[in-house]
């Protein structure tokens, strides 16, 4: 990438700069502490807890107890070997359990990082996210578009806002104190809830050396559901290995609806999205961060340090640190359940087969819980993908982490108060894009906002496949922005210049580093 290229007429950065998106009204992320929650110790069937792949009763659900204390022996083994003994049911492997014990010359030692609980499986908090959940599954196909007039939008956000008034245990983010369609599905970052839910890092070309990439995507087919009748469900669980391959529409569009969302982040690159964002940023010459050595050069420009080449190494080299950060809170402190088992739970519980969940959880008396037994006969929650969710367990998100280290480091060198000019949207059936219109009084798009964006869709996009939770997206964002805090301060003396970072971090706080540390 040369100082001399171009900007790209299809997106400007104003240099004018109007400041970073206020940040959206949000409650408090989490109401846990750090650590594991009590899950394991107190169910002994382990109900609350990551077990697919597994042996499980097929009546309840619920995994074998012995094959599931085996597995957590093994992964407190000091021996790579014994993880050859894991009692897999089925076919399909565990994806690797041993990632979180591996370490690297920089970046934190994953033991030494630490997240806050996950929230219980019998707590307001996780049934809260059970609903938002539902109500995904059953909205994959409206148009973001249509959020604004859409009828059952509107009943998932008054679902919500319920649930949030009489629980205080919702986490996203808020408009006047309450859950609205405009900030139903989105993160809770500055600039999350300004313009398109879509970032505009995920619709505009990307400037790629002598190519220039469309962002159009391969979309999975509307109306296409899976894990919803038992037996299929508790095949999944016990680790059959599906080979149907996904059914896919064979016309290529923008993101316009959360199933486009869930399917780019079903088979995307971990770090795909931010190398992208970072080549639109350096096609279109957007401003660098403030404290960067060459902004003010009379007499020299950035390259081997401190340009193209510098940040587009850093923003993909994050990536593995946050995937051993958050493998290691995943396997050998969490080992927290996907949704598809708290459907599972839900399923036995309602058909009265085992008695799993309180019968005044709130996720019983659900809107969204009889809507998808309406459409799909069963209470089980629907998942986007063929084989449901990944072999490792939810918390915290690899997606989620991964998208908190990139996007920090994009903030560090980029200059987040930039604002994007000439905003699009995708149109509602995908095919082109169509210039977006602010309502009056919002604010401007910035750089930092939208970066806050991309990474939010990535990690929600997990969400709205059915197979994470909002707090791990909330919770894992903030692991991976600490990999990447860690990695430029371990670099600080690195670098001959004179320099600083300064960004605003995910919670909408100041930071700077140089060569002295952070503050």
């Amino acid at each position: 990438m040369t100082p001399s290229m171009a900007p790209d007429p299809r997106i400007q950065i104003s240099p004018s700069l109007k400041g970073v998106a206020a940040k959206p009204d949000c409650p408090l992320t989490s109401i846990n502490t750090a650590g594991a929650n009590t899950d394991e110790a107190t169910y002994a069937d382990y109900r609350g807890n990551f077990h697919k792949g597994l042996e499980h009763n097929t009546t309840t659900g619920l995994v074998d107890p012995t094959g599931f204390k085996l597995m957590r022996v093994i992964l407190n083994s000091t021996s790579p070997a014994d993880y050859e003994l894991i009692p897999l049911d089925e076919t399909r492997k565990m994806t690797n359990p041993q990632a979180g014990k591996g370490t690297d010359l920089q970046g934190p030692t994953p033991s030494a990082l630490s997240m806050l609980s996950a929230p219980a499986v019998e707590s307001a908090e996780c049934a809260t996210e059970a609903v938002e959940l539902y109500w995904m599954s059953l909205l994959r196909d409206v148009p973001f578009n249509d959020f604004a007039s859409n009828a059952d939008v509107a009943a998932a956000a008054a679902e919500m806002e319920s649930l949030r008034a009489a629980h205080s245990a919702y986490t996203g983010p808020l408009e006047g104190g309450a859950v609205t369609p405009n900030t139903l599905f989105r993160g809770c970052s500055p600039g999350d809830t300004t313009g398109p839910l879509i970032s505009q890092f995920l619709l505009r070309d990307i400037p790629y050396g002598s190519l220039l990439i469309s962002q159009k995507q391969e979309t999975a087919l509307p109306m296409q559901d899976f894990l919803t009748s038992w037996n299929e469900f508790i095949s999944i669980q016990n680790g059959f290995e599906v080979t149907d391959p996904q059914p896919l529409d064979p016309k290529r569009r923008y993101i316009r609806n959360m199933r486009d969302m869930a399917h780019y982040v079903h088979i995307d690159a971990l770090y795909e999205a931010y190398l992208n964002a970072c080549l639109i940023l350096l096609g279109a010459k957007a401003p660098l961060n403030p404290g960067n050595p060459y902004q003010d050069s009379h007499t020299q420009i950035g390259f081997g340090t401190f340009g193209g080449p510098h940040i587009l190494s850093l923003v993909t080299e994050v990536a593995t640190r946050a995937l051993k950060a958050v493998w290691f809170q995943k396997w050998n402190v969490h080992r927290r359940l996907r949704p598809e088992a708290f459907g599972g739970l839900v399923d036995r519980t309602k058909n009265n087969k085992a008695s799993l969940l309180s019968a005044t959880n709130p996720v019983m008396s659900s809107q969204a819980l009889a809507r998808v037994k309406d459409k799909t006969g069963s209470y089980l929650m629907p998942m986007a993908f063929v084989e449901g969710s990944p072999t490792h367990p939810a918390y915290g998100a690899g997606h989620a982490t991964v998208a908190g280290a990139c996007v920090t480091i994009l903030k560090a060198f980029f200059d987040e108060r930039a604002v994007i000019t000439n905003p699009v949207v995708a149109s509602s059936d995908g095919e082109s894009l169509i210039p977006y219109s602010a309502p009056a009084g919002e604010a401007h798009l910035t750089v930092g906002g939208e970066l806050n964006k991309v990474a939010a869709n990535i990690a929600i996009g997990r969400n709205m496949g059915g197979v994470h939770w909002r707090s791990d997206y909330t919770e894992s964002l903030k692991l991976g922005e600490q990999v990447a805090i860690h990695i430029l301060l371990q670099q600080r003396n690195d670098y001959f210049e004179d320099y600083h970072f300064q960004f605003t971090n995910f919670n909408g706080n100041p930071v700077r580093i140089d060569k002295f540390g952070i503050s």
